[in-house]
């Protein structure tokens, strides 16, 4: 069984009104009860973990607010461990620990206004690994043409049967028209209006943007023979993404949870599936494992998880997958224009080329032959993204890198 879902849904839960109310609401933010949102999972991998506090939000909003000036505890039978703020809202672990199986672990959080929260104890999850992550080329049922990334895992016992899935996506970025020169404004002020052409003295060709998921993807194999997901999509990708054009790696990984955590997820998606929450069928505020020690009415959001993870990663070339045909567009048609170096009396102005190099808008790509007009340049120019890989990514190739 497959779930996918957006995981950023933590501040639509907000409002969720008792179950039993079947009318038709009307939203006002002004009734806006704030609530203490989690993001706390710890786990076997030997490193600082850290734990996320935010305040739900209106939908007005920019985004969450950050629960700062916490005091962020683990505790369990080998000690304390102390999170502290490195940024607002971010706790992170003041040395590195790795989760070890059959511990009780427990979330403690203490709020600047003195209100403390606790979750259940909770133990390490099943270690189950992954037995392969690879990539190949699918077209679906209704002719839609892409390469899916596959995991096959297996628990020969049978006990870890939950599974949720992350991945984090690198991927190659080529310029189309890069050029070897950069045009440089030497004289913003009319009549000069002068540019120069000069070596570009960074790499900006060849980048790699490094994106990580969105959504999380949730796998079961209760309704299985044996504890064996196989040929289990983790990440689908259209034939003409440009993330794919060139080489493409991802990593993935898999987090064994336990049922109580994977039922939390399973109901945030089909919260979040419901096409709006303030719709006729509400479904009520659910509970995770945390919360108020002083009332046991408010509304906490989250789950304090300890699973173990498995991770592996996979590379491709587009070419390797898919042989034949174009390659995916890029990210702009990258669509080549003059624009004007002086506007000329009386204007007493420079022109759109001074102002678009000004403001990093556009970047040189070739001399046009054309004679200059107050309505032609004497350049041709493009998006700067066409031109300069970085406005994507960054120059500096991942250690991970394989060519």
């Amino acid at each position: 069984m497959k779930k996918k879902w957006n995981y950023r849904i933590l501040a639509l839960m907000l409002f969720m009104i008792p179950v039993s109310c079947t009318e038709e609401i009307s939203f006002e933010t002004a009734d806006l009860e704030s609530a203490l949102v989690i993001e706390a999972i710890i786990t076997d991998e030997d490193k600082q973990h850290e734990i996320l506090l935010s305040r739900t939000y209106e939908f007005e909003a920019d985004g969450p607010t950050p629960e700062t000036g916490a005091t962020v505890t683990v505790e369990s039978s080998a000690g304390t461990i102390v999170f502290e703020e490195t940024e607002n809202g971010r706790y992170v672990s003041e040395s590195s620990f790795a989760a070890v199986p059959n511990v009780d672990y427990q979330l403690k959080i203490r709020t600047s206004d003195g209100k403390a929260y606790n979750s259940n104890n909770t133990q390490l999850t099943k270690q189950t690994d992954i037995g392969a992550l690879y990539a190949e080329r699918v077209v679906d049922d209704i002719g839609n043409d892409g390469v899916s990334i596959f995991v096959d895992s297996f628990d020969p016992e049978g006990e870890s049967q939950f599974y949720r899935f992350t991945y984090v996506e690198t991927f190659k970025v080529i310029a189309p028209l890069w050029r070897l020169e950069d045009l440089i404004v030497i004289d913003p002020t009319w009549p000069e209006c002068s540019v120069e052409l000069v070596n570009k003295e960074e790499e900006k060709r060849v980048c790699f943007r490094t994106e990580s998921s969105t959504e999380i993807v949730l796998g079961n194999t209760t309704s299985l023979n044996e504890d064996r997901l196989e040929r289990f999509q983790v990440r689908r990708i259209n034939r003409d993404d440009y993330r794919i054009t060139h080489r493409y790696s991802v990593l993935v990984r898999q987090f064994v949870q336990s049922r109580e955590a994977y039922t939390y997820y399973e109901t945030l998606q089909e919260f979040s599936g419901q096409g709006s929450i303030f719709s006729q069928s509400q479904p009520g505020f659910f509970d995770g494992n945390i919360v108020s020690e002083s009332n046991s009415e408010e509304k906490v959001v989250g789950f304090f998880e300890v699973s173990h993870v498995a991770t592996q990663r996979v590379f491709f070339n587009f070419r390797d997958l898919i042989p034949e045909g174009p390659l995916p567009p890029y990210v702009s048609a990258c669509t080549e224009f003059a624009p004007p170096r002086d506007l000329g009396h009386p204007t007493d102005a420079c022109g759109s080329l001074i102002f678009g190099l000004l403001n990093g808008e556009i970047v040189y790509t070739r001399d046009n032959p054309v004679p200059e007009t107050t309505e032609v340049g004497p350049y041709f120019v493009a998006q700067t993204v066409c031109g300069d890989c970085t406005q994507l990514g960054t120059n500096v190739i991942p250690e991970f890198w394989e060519k």
